[in-house]
């Protein structure tokens, strides 16, 4: 069974919405939830600031529950009331937000089933832990937004990795491992302390078993005097070159511009750079679906304050072994016919894989598993555009991995079927194996 959002946003610290891990369970629960509506539905007005409001309860909550190990409940009650206060502060702008009246709905619950007063104190909400490569930098320095530079005043060059998912679909992890997937539905791509990315990914046609990606939504955290909390959502033939609240930077605070949107293609092509965590993020739409690939340094990646739940996401540990497909038994099953995944038939027509590899040597002259990526779509989808997906994610590993020489990657090119380099290995094996024993035969 393929998971749904409902699943995900249920598997409390194993899902993308790591956001509330400090949290108590019903305070994390409510969080979630939350979330759920922020990447569903769009801000009305970009003065709603109840994005804000929702950052500040989860700092405050997270940082108490962190120090004492349980949640405090008179200290939990203190940050519902500043967070009931932050809300009525933004009615007005947020009228017609419904984020903002889940927030009011959910926050009464709250009060009601801890036994919170509405009336009593409240506080300012705590700053989040600082990140490891913040060595007690002054708060008004500006290398603090800045992560090459303040990480290279106390160690040495950061090591970056890369993760990158397209097509139908290809899933290239942070340790360059290649997978080919059949995941249906929400899964976590990426989950840490400072940033949350689910895709969603759905048939190609109806009832067939191939799937692309349709939908992206992509969290940054509030992080100290840097950024406001952000979430950036695309959809398939909807890539804005903003965030869902109409900006285009990481808000008010000090450092707002070491996280920005930059257009390169209206409607094509959108990269994110967030300074702050030396990050780079490409999302792209080719035909009717999505591609995303991302750099990420190995600190920020392992920055995970529940190490038991850690790598619970798909770029770190790839999908489900029940989820993947080898391509040495759908090639073998399908030597030359446009058949889909289980051999489901494409419905928009067919390739053979001879067709299919003419096709895409035009874009992939090099045998890689991009070019073997793109084959396979050709075969199970018929959709000529999943050609354009594998080039312009190959023009992406090129531009964002830091090891020039991990760009092609061919570990898997034993599994590509009849007539391929393994079996042409094997048989000259046997040859030199006969010869051996012909020759051992003369010579006794």
């Amino acid at each position: 069974m393929q998971p749904t959002r409902a699943r995900v946003v249920d598997k409390a610290q194993a899902g993308w919405m790591g956001m509330g891990r400090g949290a108590g369970p019903k305070a994390l629960g409510f969080f979630q939830i939350l979330v759920v509506f922020l990447c569903t539905f769009h801000t009305v007005s970009s003065s709603c600031r109840i994005l804000k409001c929702n950052s500040d309860f989860w700092s405050a909550t997270s940082s108490s529950h962190h120090q004492t190990g349980a949640e405090d409940p008179v200290e939990f009650c203190t940050a519902l009331r500043t967070y009931a206060h932050c809300t009525r502060r933004t009615a007005r702008t947020c009228r017609g937000d419904l984020a903002y009246h889940s927030a009011v709905h959910g926050i009464d619950d709250l009060m009601s089933q801890h036994n919170c007063s509405k009336d009593g104190p409240t506080s300012q909400p705590r700053l989040r832990t600082p990140p490891p490569w913040d060595s007690q930098e002054r708060s008004d320095s500006p290398e603090l937004c800045h992560y090459e530079k303040n990480f290279h005043r106390h160690a040495a060059p950061p090591n970056y990795t890369h993760c990158g998912l397209f097509g139908d679909p290809h899933l290239r992890t942070f340790t360059d491992t290649f997978q080919t997937c059949k995941i249906q539905g929400a899964w976590p791509l990426v989950d840490n302390n400072y940033l949350n990315v689910q895709v969603t990914n759905t048939a190609v046609h109806p009832g067939s078993s191939a799937t692309a990606t349709t939908k992206l939504t992509i969290i940054f955290k509030s992080f100290q005097e840097c950024v406001d909390q952000k979430v950036y959502q695309a959809e398939m033939d909807e890539l804005p070159a903003a965030f869902i609240d109409g900006s285009k930077n990481g808000g008010d605070k000090s450092g707002a511009n070491s996280l920005k949107i930059i257009e390169k293609v209206a409607g094509q092509h959108i990269e994110i750079q967030a300074k702050y965590i030396g990050t780079t993020i490409v999302v792209r739409q080719v035909g009717r679906y999505l591609t995303f690939a991302v750099r990420m340094p190995e600190e920020v990646v392992n920055a995970v304050e529940d190490k038991e739940n850690q790598g619970l996401y798909l770029c770190l540990q790839g999908c489900p072994q029940s989820q993947q497909i080898d391509f040495r038994t759908f090639h073998s099953q399908n030597p030359e016919t446009g058949l889909g995944k289980n051999g489901a038939r494409s419905n928009t027509g067919s390739f053979t894989q001879k067709m299919a590899g003419a096709k895409c040597k035009e874009k992939l002259p090099v045998e890689d598993l991009y070019y073997h990526s793109c084959v396979f779509d050709l075969v199970t989808t018929g959709d000529v555009n999943f050609t354009l997906a594998a080039y312009y994610a190959f023009e992406d590993v090129k531009l964002l991995h830091s090891n020039k020489d991990k760009v092609h990657l061919f570990e898997r090119t034993s599994d590509l079927g009849p007539g391929n380099t393994a079996s042409r290995q094997g048989l000259s094996l046997l040859v030199v194996l006969l010869c051996l024993v012909q020759c051992s035969a003369v010579l006794l």
